[in-house]
């Protein structure tokens, strides 16, 4: 007799979002052991792992790649029975194997050509595959697709144009189309919602000098090292940040219709790049109470799992102030957009570079080279004026170019 379990979608690992089926892991009639990984799914923000809850094979899918699911969604069935042989007629026609007939080439299918396919409403007996005994691959879907794109573009004859009030997206008949993933459309909405639909931005500049906390870095990274810890400039922003927020608890708020919350503990997300995926901001709550060692193992921790596509949904959340480090790409100067909304400020820090600067030495005006670099505040202007904006700079800079004389606000960092 087979016994079948079904592979359930738990509400404790979707936390109340919804996510997209983005890969199979396995296919029908793979042997699966308990606890391994048997499909992808992708939230607004990070990536999940479904694993199988006992040894067997897998059954049946029911979700299949591009599908939305929710908290209690069926995903697919195990067959544990004894002799672990595959149902006569797989529940899912999308997975068997069929006919080598013109009637379908869906047995020739990757997991990723299926997701494009989905996307993009296609029919695969429509694309001729160049690998191995007809198989589709990515590139020759990909091609197909800037066809079909090139053939939406041809221009009307003159008697068929007419001229239109709205703006069109232009293509060149050579471009290709990238579909969004769930994370890119997710930080469309809320750059959208947070820029146009929430907070009057407007953004301070402070220029800053970076020495101290480069001589206070060369002498302890590797002792930070040896301990498995990578001690990152971003680990000095971000307890400088609750050191600053301290003296302007503001900047630590919600904005509400009749008032603002000011919220005691400092929780800050770093905003970390996911290279062309996007970028997710994880949190690390209650840095006040954090040294500067235990800051940059925190942040060691998840940014390795950011970029390893592990983090967990809870890292996410509870941030009540964001720091967007863009100088580590390059960039000299930006004004970012308040990612996390209800946050009323998020703190942007530019890259370092040696610059000529003016100073006074005894009355006397002196020019000597040091490594700066610039520290933004964009805010939202409805919770906080230039008075809270340049005072929290001012306290901010004024850490990082002292670091190492206050070890009281240090916390023997």
């Amino acid at each position: 007799m087979q016994n079948t379990i079904d592979v359930i979608l738990e509400a404790e690992q979707l936390e109340g979002t919804e996510a997209i089926v983005s890969q199979w892991l396995v296919e029908i009639g793979a042997p699966v052991a308990k606890n391994q990984a048997i499909i992808e799914l992708e939230t607004d923000k990070v990536a999940i792992e479904v694993t199988a809850t006992a040894d067997g094979i897998l059954h049946s899918i029911t979700a299949e790649l591009g599908d939305k699911v929710i908290a209690g969604a069926l995903l697919a069935t195990l067959s544990t029975a004894a002799d672990q042989t595959l149902p006569k007629q797989p529940l899912n026609i999308e997975m068997s194997v069929l006919p080598p007939a013109s009637q379908s080439k869906k047995h020739l299918l990757g997991p990723a050509v299926k997701k494009l396919l989905n996307q993009h409403a296609i029919n695969p007996a429509s694309i001729q595959g160049t690998g191995e005994d007809g198989r589709i691959s990515k590139k020759d879907l990909q091609l197909h697709i800037n066809k079909l794109h090139s053939a939406e573009q041809t221009p009307l004859s003159p008697a068929q144009h007419q001229p239109v009030n709205t703006l069109s997206p232009v293509r060149a008949n050579n471009s290709s189309f990238i579909p969004h993933t769930p994370m890119r459309r997710s930080i469309a909405k809320h750059m959208v919602d947070s820029l146009l639909q929430t907070s009057p931005h407007v953004t301070s500049v402070f220029e800053m000098d970076m020495s101290a906390i480069i001589d206070h870095r060369a002498i302890r990274k590797l002792g930070y090292f040896d301990a498995g810890i990578n001690l990152t400039y971003t680990a000095y922003f971000i307890a400088a940040s609750a050191i600053a927020i301290k003296q302007v608890p503001q900047i630590n708020s919600q904005f509400h219709t009749d008032g603002l919350e000011i919220f005691e503990q400092i929780n800050i997300g770093v905003g970390t790049a996911l290279e062309d995926c996007g970028l997710v901001v994880p949190v690390i709550e209650n840095v006040a109470d954090k040294s500067l060692f235990e800051i940059a193992a925190k942040l060691t921790e998840q940014t390795e799992q950011a970029r390893t596509r592990k983090l967990s949904s809870q890292v996410l959340k509870n941030g009540t102030f964001s720091i967007s480090n863009y100088g580590v790409s390059g960039s000299l100067l930006a004004t970012p957009i308040i990612i996390n909304q209800p946050q009323v400020a998020i703190l942007g820090v530019g890259k370092l570079e040696k610059r000529v600067t003016v100073v006074t030495l005894n009355g006397e005006d002196s020019i000597l080279i040091k490594p700066m670099c610039y520290v933004s505040l964009s805010i939202d202007h409805r919770a906080l004026d230039a008075y809270q904006t340049n005072a929290f700079l001012t306290k901010f800079v004024a850490t990082i170019e002292n670091w190492g004389l206050n070890s009281a606000e240090q916390q023997s960092a």
